[in-house]
């Protein structure tokens, strides 16, 4: 087969297409189109604050349903084989590609964004608001996230694993549902472009506002200004490095870089706690999370319907990473199928929910922490800081209060880097995978086509963040939420059709 039937031509240049024409008007008119896009976000998410809310909820049953049920002990792939990856590789590779570099910044910041703005009858900038951002930023990476990415992924494993369909699409996952006509139509057309269209722009955004967890700390460290130019030295090394590791492919790129980083990731947090306030920290951490757990219903749930001026950020913010992440939902679990062979349904679903969750928790534990001891202790007026338009030059200032701050520095720089560069080969992997024409159920997603993947994600985030046009466009990542949602839903009825009609639970288990 040639090089030019490695790629399924009548998805990927659609999608292509409708991203670059999306993104044009958007750099010609940032401002406007940013205000009208925030207009529809802002209507959206005032009209169905509730259905966002109890959609993060459904999904968390509908995952616990399918891990302790009947369905829970399917195995995707043969029950005789074993799983493909350890449960430690399996688990960084999931909290890598689940996490990414966005924990490095929530952790450290998204406490002031809640302390700043407390949620109704608290006081901004009190012990009690303090206490509220950490568990918030806890709790923004618990289930209900971890459930919006991983619940399709049941869907596409087992066509991929036990049904050994070749193409690892949503059209695919659709066919026992609605027919061969609907998936091999116009229709099935319409799912696959979706898909696309939602990942290729969310990579752009991805890149394009990456980078700066980066490049403020290396600004910092060297003493130098943010230019492009140093913007754009940052991104084509990181380029670099997740093209390198997409085209190792995930047993020589993705898996290696994901445990190293799960390595030095810990040694970041034994040095904060031990050059840090340590004490303090992990004191800090058990009140987060018996904050987190008083007050998870609440989080959940609330929308702040009876109080006056209008919603905090908790509830706004809420809604709009449920929207964002519910894009990147089809990614993570396109991925999540191709990495889970040999695992049982529970196995992959109670994995996402727990490890990720847990890592995240003990991140925001100790970078929240110490950005907290610095703001109490040692008259560090965070608060005001990140209230500025250079929010992320917050991140290194309070790092360098740490004894050899610039080592503290240079590893959270280089987390972040191997965060950053993990997510994004996942992402041209798992592009590349979803429109190769070879058989995926048997082999790897073509190496020249995961370069010529990275190489467009880059393209087109490198021209947005030099004429503008990315923060439209991550609006746009958000609004695409909405047909994903749909499409979710779909799919989990799909995996249990499939899997009652296999009779799976009765023949695809360990004995």
């Amino acid at each position: 087969m040639g090089k030019k039937g490695l790629i399924d031509y009548k998805i990927f240049i659609p999608s292509l297409l409708i991203v670059i024409a999306i993104s044009i008007p958007f750099a010609m008119y940032e401002a406007e189109s940013l205000e009208l896009l925030n207009s529809i976000f802002d209507s959206i998410v005032t009209s169905f604050t509730w259905g966002y809310l109890w959609y993060g909820i459904i999904l968390v049953v509908a995952g616990l349903y399918l891990s302790f049920s009947k369905y829970g002990n399917v195995v995707l792939g043969d029950p005789k084989e074993k799983p493909r990856f350890s449960l430690f590789e399996y688990s960084s590779i999931l909290i890598a590609m689940g996490l990414g570099s966005t924990i490095m910044r929530t952790g450290m910041l998204q406490w002031t964004s809640v302390a700043n703005d407390p949620p109704a009858g608290v006081e901004a900038g009190s012990p009690e608001a303090i206490l509220w951002g950490n568990a918030y930023s806890m709790f923004l990476w618990g289930f209900q996230v971890f459930a919006i990415f991983v619940l399709i992924a049941p869907a596409m494993g087992y066509i991929l694993h036990v049904r050994k369909r070749p193409l690892m699409r949503v059209s695919e996952a659709c066919r026992s549902l609605f027919g061969d006509k609907f998936s091999d139509g116009i229709g099935g057309k319409i799912f696959d472009i979706l898909f696309l269209i939602s990942i290729l722009s969310g990579a752009a955004v991805t890149l394009g506002l990456g980078a700066p967890i980066v490049t403020y700390n290396l600004a910092h460290l060297m003493n130098i200004e943010i230019t492009f130019t140093l913007t754009l030295i940052v991104t084509i090394v990181w380029v670099f490095l997740f093209s390198l590791s997409a085209y190792a492919g995930i047993e020589k790129g993705i898996k290696r870089l994901s445990t190293l980083n799960m390595y030095l990731a810990g040694a970041l947090g034994l040095f904060i706690i031990f050059a840090g306030p340590g004490i303090f920290i992990l004191n800090y951490f058990s009140d987060s999370v018996s904050f987190l757990i008083s007050n998870y219903i609440n989080l959940s749930l609330s929308t702040d319907s009876v109080h006056e001026g209008g919603m905090s950020h908790v509830q706004s913010n809420t809604v709009f990473f449920f929207a964002y992440s519910a894009t990147w939902a089809m990614l993570h679990g396109v991925f999540a199928a191709k990495i889970s062979r040999g695992r049982t349904v529970k196995e992959m679903i109670l994995t996402y929910f727990l490890a990720p969750t847990l890592i995240s928790w003990i991140a925001t534990g100790i970078l929240g922490g110490l950005g907290v001891y610095q703001y109490l202790n040692k008259d560090m007026n965070i608060l005001k800081l990140v209230q500025n338009e250079e929010r992320m030059a917050a991140i290194p200032e309070i790092l360098s209060t740490l004894p050899l701050g610039w080592l503290a520095i240079t590893l959270f720089m280089i987390v972040a880097l191997i965060f950053l560069t993990t997510t994004l080969d996942s992402t041209t992997y798992t592009v590349a995978a979803y429109t190769s024409t070879r058989d995926m159920s048997k082999f790897e997603p073509p190496k020249t086509l995961r370069i010529i993947i990275a190489a467009i994600i880059t393209v087109v985030a490198l021209v947005l963040m030099r004429i503008g046009g990315l923060p439209p466009l991550e609006v746009v990542s958000g609004l695409m939420g909405l047909p994903i949602i749909v499409i979710q839903f779909i799919l989990i009825w799909a995996a249990i059709k499939m899997m009652n009609e296999d009779e799976a639970f009765k023949y695809n288990i360990r004995k």
